[in-house]
């Protein structure tokens, strides 16, 4: 089960009458390798469900991405698409908060073949540690946090990647299957 640190503070930077809005946040811990991956069941791009136990038996990388159709998560999109011809029977899951319907047209735009799935209230992207307090231009808000996590076929964690680059999931992904063989 998956711990959490809970912390009295400002809940996304709300302010009444000029003065904080106290509230009590509890965030995840962060995973480690050997933890055992939180279980999912989700709504694909075609309105299909897609869990994890579904996917047991084999390494699926699930990954974590703000916004379907944005230039980083189709640069590490594509960059996965790219290489399904050399990591074998290792199955590849997307997940973002976009409904399946904006899901479907980055999928078909981009002619991507593996799942894309919908987590609209980020409940497992909360489970997984990646909906976290976000900050640009001085606006705080929560979102996505693109992470990866590579899960064995034992459903534990085998390789986690917080914070991962766009350009650099696919590599990540090759280089820590290399290693297993």
């Amino acid at each position: 089960m998956l711990a959490h640190l809970c912390t009295l503070g400002s809940a996304l930077g709300v302010h009444r009458g000029g003065r904080s809005n106290p509230a009590l946040r509890c965030v995840p811990m962060a995973l480690s390798v050997g933890d055992p991956a939180p279980q999912f069941t989700l709504t694909d791009q075609s309105g299909g469900q897609v869990s994890l136990t579904g996917l047991s038996g084999r390494p699926v990388l699930v990954y974590f991405y703000p916004k379907a159709d944005t230039p980083g998560c189709t640069t590490q999109a594509l960059g996965l698409q790219a290489i399904l011809d050399r990591i074998g029977d290792t199955a590849v899951v997307g997940i973002s908060p976009d409904p399946p319907d904006r899901l479907t047209r980055f999928r078909d735009k981009h002619s991507l073949s593996f799942a894309l799935l919908s987590d609209p209230d980020h409940s497992v992207a909360e489970s997984y540690g990646v909906w976290v307090e976000r900050s640009m231009y001085g606006r705080r808000y929560m979102g996505i946090e693109r992470s990866a996590f590579l899960v064995g076929a034992d459903g534990r964690l085998e390789e986690v990647w917080y914070k991962v680059s766009p350009k650099d999931t696919a590599a990540k992904l090759t280089k820590a299957l290399a290693a297993r063989h």
